[in-house]
């Protein structure tokens, strides 16, 4: 006789995943090459350590996110598929290896992103300002984007950065306020909120990024945005979260794609300059277009 697997009341609970919800996989000479150069310059990648959906269409077009100071972050955000423990050294020649690989490359525009080192003085600001220089330097055509953390409200470190001028300064709120010490337990979502101000506040275009699904109302992604606005945030992006392991938080909800469009008019009439809204919607995802 046929014994049934036993399914506890929580997975019995969870939603099953909608047939809207497709992810192509990486195939095609580009995705083959830039897996060789990111290989090859020793190099990591938000698409590979963060599981993104989009890696296939992303490397299949000859672009990714370089994620800077390692592939360790010494925090443990419940949604993120990046390793959480203690970092070792980093390496003072990374900045040069990510403008080579932007080079080889050829990409126009390039995004950069980092786990955190909150356990460093400068939390890795000096390895930052360095690799933004560096990929100018080679690249002086290439635009430049980067997705960066809140360096623990030590605003001298945001500086540093914001001397060197990006075309783009992206820093995630990831979800609305009320959830917060569920899903980034060691991030306060008004240091953040503070943080997008006081880059504003420098000249910069602003962007940031929330997941749909982890048990929010539309209500208060509604009042995320109005905090976003009031704060001086130019882009927003909105996608569904994925849970990536077993050990990560639940999904509480797939959200219609119907839905995600009607965010994308709400932030519009808000008056954001773009809005990408969409299941698939990642943080660099079209971050070419958001450049001017």
């Amino acid at each position: 006789m046929l014994e049934l697997p036993v399914v506890s009341k929580e997975e019995k609970r969870r939603p099953s995943k909608p047939s809207w919800l497709k992810i192509d996989l990486p195939t095609g000479s580009n995705y083959t090459n830039v897996k060789k150069i990111v290989k090859e310059n020793r190099l990591h990648t938000i698409c590979e350590d963060g599981r993104c959906p989009n890696m296939g269409e992303c490397w299949g077009a000859g672009t990714a996110t370089f994620m800077i100071l390692g592939n360790v972050c010494t925090r443990s955000c419940s949604f993120c598929a990046v390793a959480t423990g203690r970092p070792g050294t980093y390496d003072t020649d990374e900045p040069y290896r990510v403008a080579e690989a932007v080079r080889l490359m050829g990409v126009k525009h390039c995004v950069i992103t980092s786990v955190n080192r909150d356990e460093l003085p400068d939390k890795g600001s000096t390895v930052w300002a360095a690799t933004i220089r560096e990929v100018k330097k080679q690249n002086p055509e290439t635009t430049i984007e980067t997705l960066i953390p809140d360096f623990k409200a030590q605003w001298d470190l945001l500086y540093m950065l914001l001397d060197e001028r990006p075309d783009v300064v992206s820093h995630n709120m990831e979800t609305v306020e009320r959830l917060y010490r569920v899903v980034r337990p060691q991030a306060k979502y008004q240091r953040s909120l503070e943080q997008i101000l006081r880059t504003k506040e420098y000249g910069l275009r602003t962007k940031s990024g929330a997941m749909m699904g982890c048990g929010e109302t539309p209500e208060e992604v509604s009042k995320l945005m109005d905090d976003l606005r009031t704060h001086g945030c130019d882009v927003l992006t909105l996608g569904q979260y994925l849970q990536p392991t077993k050990m990560h938080l639940p999904v509480a909800e797939y959200v219609h794609p119907e839905q995600f469009k009607k965010w994308e008019n709400e932030g519009l009439e808000k008056g954001f300059l773009f809005v990408e809204s969409g299941p698939m919607v990642r943080s660099s995802y079209h971050a070419e277009k958001h450049v001017r």
